[in-house]
Parts: C-alpha cells; sequence; structure tokens
C-alpha cells in the first residue's frame, strides 16, 4: 500500500519545508486552513516530483480532525504525521491560541493513534516558549485531566486565561499551550507505544518563516543572543523531522527535541545557568 505523511500547517513555512523531505518516500497530505495557500504548496511540491495533495482542516476541531484521519487511512498506511499547525501571538486572541495550539494536539494524538498501524510516528511541534516561562506559573497540574476528559481541560484553561488580564492573556495562553504540547506528547508516547506508535515533541527556535516574521524583532533578537547567534533556516528542521520519522529513528519516542540553535541555552547563560 502507499506510504502516507500528514503534514498539518502544510501551506508554508517548517510544514513545508518538512514536506519537501518526507515527500520523497512518503505521498505526502498537506493539510492547513486556507486554501489558496495549499494550492500554492501543492504546486510547489510537485514540481519538484512530490506525489501531494491537500486537505483543509480546522485542526482545533475534533470532527475536523477525526475526517482527516479517516481520508488518510483510505489513501493508504499512514506511516507519519507531523502537526506543525499553530498561532503566535500575533495571529490571534488567547481562546483561540489555546484551541489552535493545544486541542488540536489532543485531537491529532488521538484520531490518528487510532488508523494508524505498528511503526508510525506522531511528531508534535512545540516551540523554545515552552521552556521560557518558570513551571510554577503554568497550570501544569490541570493538564492531566487532557488524558481523561479533554472538554473539561479546554474549559479549565479557558477559566485559568480568563483571570488574565487582556494584555496579557494571549501570550500566556501561547506559553501554556506550548508547554502543555511538550508535556502532552510524552503522555502519548506511553499510550500509543502500546499500538507500535512512537509520538515526539520537537520544539523550534525562531525560523526565517511568514511566522518567524510576525514574531518580529524580539524573536530574531533571542535567536541572536543564543549559541549560534543567528536565526534559523526551515531546511535545518525540516532535515530533523524527515529523520525523526524515519525506521533509523525507530527507538526515539516520548521525548522533546528542542531545536533552537541554543536560544533557550543562550538564556540560561545570561541568567547565570539557572
Amino acid at each position: 500500500m502507499k506510504h502516507i505523511s500528514v503534514i498539518t500547517g502544510g501551506g508554508s513555512g517548517i510544514g513545508l519545508a518538512a514536506a519537501k523531505y518526507i515527500g520523497t518516500t512518503n505521498h505526502v497530505i498537506v493539510v492547513g486552513r486556507t486554501v489558496s495557500k495549499l494550492e500554492a504548496a501543492i504546486e510547489e511540491l510537485k514540481g519538484l516530483g512530490i506525489s501531494a495533495e491537500s486537505f483543509p482542516c480546522d485542526a482545533s476541531n475534533r470532527e475536523s480532525v477525526r475526517k482527516l484521519a479517516k481520508y488518510a487511512a483510505s489513501c493508504g498506511t499512514v506511516k507519519s504525521v507531523v502537526h506543525a499547525a499553530g498561532m503566535s501571538p500575533h495571529m490571534a486572541g488567547a481562546e483561540m491560541l489555546f484551541r489552535v495550539n493545544a486541542m488540536s494536539c489532543i485531537y491529532i494524538n488521538e484520531e490518528f493513534a487510532k488508523v494508524m498501524d505498528p511503526g508510525g510516528c506522531i511528531i508534535d511541534i512545540s516551540s523554545m516558549s515552552a521552556y521560557m516561562m518558570p513551571e510554577e506559573h503554568l497550570p501544569v497540574a490541570d493538564y492531566n485531566l487532557s488524558l481523561t476528559d479533554a472538554q473539561a481541560f479546554e474549559e479549565t484553561i479557558l477559566a485559568r486565561l480568563k483571570q488574565v488580564p487582556e494584555n496579557m492573556a494571549a501570550n500566556f495562553a501561547y506559553a501554556i499551550s506550548k508547554n502543555f504540547i511538550v508535556w502532552y506528547a510524552k503522555r502519548s508516547s506511553y499510550l500509543c507505544g502500546k499500538k507500535g506508535i512512537r509520538v515526539l515533541s520537537v520544539s523550534p527556535g525562531t525560523f526565517a518563516t511568514p511566522m518567524g516574521d510576525l514574531e518580529g524583532e524580539e524573536a530574531a533578537g533571542i535567536a541572536k543572543q543564543g549559541s549560534l547567534g543567528r536565526v534559523g533556516d526551515p531546511e535545518e528542521i525540516a532535515v530533523l523531522l524527515n529523520f525523526l520519522v524515519s525506521k533509523a529513528a525507530s527507538y526515539l519516542t516520548g521525548t522533546d527535541i528542542l531545536c533552537d540553535g541554543g536560544a533557550i541555552a543562550g538564556m540560561l547563560y545570561a541568567q547565570g545557568g539557572r
């Protein structure tokens, strides 16, 4: 059967870069909400000789994700899912940010675990922001709800966000959602591991992508103060993602890979090694 790789947020940035590598050995289904971006991505991928198609999907809606998983499975054997769809504080308010970043992770992992065979791999894309807020300021104690009652988890976190001053809520929602992704991927790896499915998270730093451009000089400044002193090229993380979904990484699961050019290391150094 045809080997399928599903890449959310595949219309641009890290998702599209990953599709160019993963697509050399798999049929790629590029997923997103903006049809025009998906069409442009497919044209570019096919121009490179990659077997690809698009599927519009709102990953923050479980039913939409369920339809995506069902369709992907009907096309062949789903070998990998790279969940790169997400939003930054410059793109949406706190509530939407949390739903798109965190709730989508739950839906993607749960629904694709139902249709994937042993040997498959799910990668949830987080952010170096997962490491930037002290854990005591994050509602980590509420994360366990996500494993038993996703709706209750959503309602609990959204209620917390409403208590945050409006001018700070989006940034707080972003930090929570990205920290949660790292946490959730580890728990998913245990649950999915019983089915022979690997689950990892990858936390990118600042890359030269449309989202990176939206983050502006602040994000670029953090990157430039890091170990390598520069912003990353999307190809540098695409190569990593291609390796992680391959058989060569078959014993790697349940961990987060921080791919940030040493930005977090630079911050820790500046803070005296905290």
